[in-house]
């Protein structure tokens, strides 16, 4: 029977939000060691140095800084492309309304259908599926149509740009292998030690702070993994795509 993980996120997205917490923790180590004794000397550093070797040793990336790296390239990535996405949208229902059969073939061709409400939910499936689905079913009579109706080439070579990128970032490539790795009992056990040191951290520090909100958000679990899940869901929300 498989072993059961104590959190309810991927592998990946658990391990780098507890090494951002840590790293939070060593930023604000000389107060957090006032209040605990056991806090003391290289006890969030070596937190740390376990944390980066589940990492490599267990799910086979070569470090937690590597990896949030990779994930900001994702992020910055996405929001280019909801930018881009909503413009092309937009001109496409604009420029052939007066042709809705064929304006509703092209949308759900290029995957605007199907894919775009989850794209403006913030959903990095929905992109990265928007994104090649456009990539792949834009042939140049497509592209031409589109174009002669206004819509400015670069803006679509933009899209198909983008597409190749986000293909060739590290997260998207680790995410994909992690989906079909068949973890071990030995890595879900030291992942479960990892959050349960770490969440027990999180979860002190933040009574510590918790007259200082902003400094205490940076040892909530649940909000480090979901700016980072989301790709810094705060400035999705601010850039939100309109119909």
């Amino acid at each position: 029977m498989d072993k059961a993980r104590n959190y309810n996120v991927k592998d990946v997205e658990m391990l780098m939000t507890a090494a951002t917490l840590i790293e939070n923790a060593i930023a604000n180590k000389t107060f957090l060691q006032s209040k605990r004794e056991n806090w003391g000397d290289s006890y969030f550093e070596d937190i740390k140095t376990r944390i980066d070797t589940a990492i490599q040793v267990h799910l086979g990336i070569d470090g937690a800084k590597e990896l949030r790296n990779a994930t900001q390239e994702v992020a910055t990535i996405q929001l280019a492309a909801r930018k881009d996405l909503a413009e092309v949208k937009v001109q496409i229902e604009e420029d052939f309304k007066s042709e809705p059969g064929f304006r509703d073939e092209i949308l759900k061709q290029l995957g605007f259908t199907t894919y775009m409400e989850g794209v403006r939910n913030s959903s990095q499936e929905s992109m990265i599926n928007l994104l090649f689905q456009f990539k792949t079913n834009l042939n140049e009579n497509l592209k031409a149509a589109i174009i002669a109706k206004g819509t400015a080439a670069a803006t679509l070579e933009a899209i198909v740009a983008q597409a190749d990128a986000l293909a060739g970032t590290n997260v998207f490539q680790e995410t994909q292998k992690g989906n079909r790795k068949n973890t071990t009992v030995e890595s879900i056990t030291e992942f479960n030690a990892v959050y349960d040191t770490v969440i027990s951290i999180s979860r002190i520090a933040q009574n510590f702070y918790k007259q200082e909100p902003t400094i205490k958000d940076q040892f909530s679990f649940i909000k480090i993994a979901k700016t980072l899940k989301n790709s810094r869901a705060t400035k999705a929300r601010e850039t939100k795509i309109e119909r």
